[in-house]
């Protein structure tokens, strides 16, 4: 098993929260770059409102996706851990204010 190299989470005042896991593996064809992540950002009641992950089992997407409330969405340009992190903090913060 691989070591966290980055987490957060934070719950806000409306009662939504978000997590973020990414850990270290050894790369395979599943995960060639060494990195397995899941950041999710949900409503109070745990429903998903944005989740960005690189499952690899998703039909009809690309390793790295992003899911929204009506199941997976779409491929996500994956350029680095750093680069994907800001990039998700950016689109929650888009759907947190609409």
């Amino acid at each position: 098993m691989g070591s966290v190299i980055y987490e957060d989470s934070d719950t806000f005042a409306d009662g939504s929260r978000y997590e973020m896991v990414a850990t270290d593996i050894p790369p395979s064809d599943d995960y060639p770059e060494g990195v397995k992540y899941r950041f999710q950002y949900m409503a109070e009641d745990g429903r998903t409102l944005l989740r960005f992950d690189n499952f690899p089992d998703h039909p009809n997407v690309d390793r790295h996706h992003y899911h929204t409330p009506d199941g997976v969405y779409d491929d996500i340009e994956y350029t680095g851990l750093k680069d994907h992190v800001r990039k998700f903090y950016d689109e929650m913060d888009v759907r947190r204010q609409r």
